[in-house]
C-alpha cells in the first residue's frame, strides 16, 4: 500500500472516531439559560436532557433506548429532548458541540448543570438524578 493511501485511512479514522465522540464527563457551572427547552416542559420539569447527535451515528443510535426508559421512568419530571446536529445546525452552534452524542443536562430554571460527551450509560444518569433528588416515577 503506498504511503498516501495510509496516510488518507489513517485521516479517515481519525475523523470518524473524532465525529463520534469519546466519553468525557464535564462537571458545569451554572452558566444562565443555555436555551428555552425546559420552557415548554411544563410545571412538574425537574431536569431537561438535551441529546445532541444523528439519526445515522452508531454511538448515537445507542443512546435512543436509553433517552426512551429515562422519558418512562421519570414521566413529568425529566424531559428528554433531542436534536440531529446536523439537520439542526442552531443547535449544534446554541450547545457548541464537539462531538457526537453530547448530553446536556438542565435545570428546572433552564440552567446547564452537567454535560458528557460519547455514549452516555442508563445507570449513569439515573446516579446523576439521584445526586440532585429526582427519582423514578414508580418510587
Amino acid at each position: 500500500m503506498k504511503n498516501s493511501n495510509k496516510i488518507i485511512i489513517a485521516l479517515i479514522l481519525i475523523v470518524t472516531l473524532a465525529a463520534c465522540g469519546k466519553n468525557q464527563n464535564k462537571e458545569q457551572e451554572p452558566q444562565g439559560k443555555v436555551n428555552n427547552e425546559h420552557n415548554a416542559a411544563g410545571a412538574n420539569v425537574k431536569i431537561t436532557f438535551v441529546e445532541l447527535g444523528s439519526v445515522t451515528c452508531i454511538p448515537c443510535k445507542q443512546m435512543q433506548p436509553v433517552m426512551k426508559s429515562i422519558e418512562e421512568k421519570y414521566g413529568g419530571s425529566v424531559k428528554v429532548v433531542f436534536h440531529d446536529v446536523w439537520k439542526d445546525k442552531a443547535a449544534q452552534k446554541r450547545y457548541n458541540i464537539e462531538l457526537i452524542p453530547t448530553q446536556v443536562f438542565l435545570d428546572e430554571n433552564g440552567n446547564e448543570f452537567f454535560r458528557h460527551q460519547g455514549f452516555f450509560a442508563e445507570n449513569e444518569i439515573v446516579k446523576l438524578f439521584e445526586s440532585r433528588g429526582v427519582k423514578p416515577i414508580n418510587n
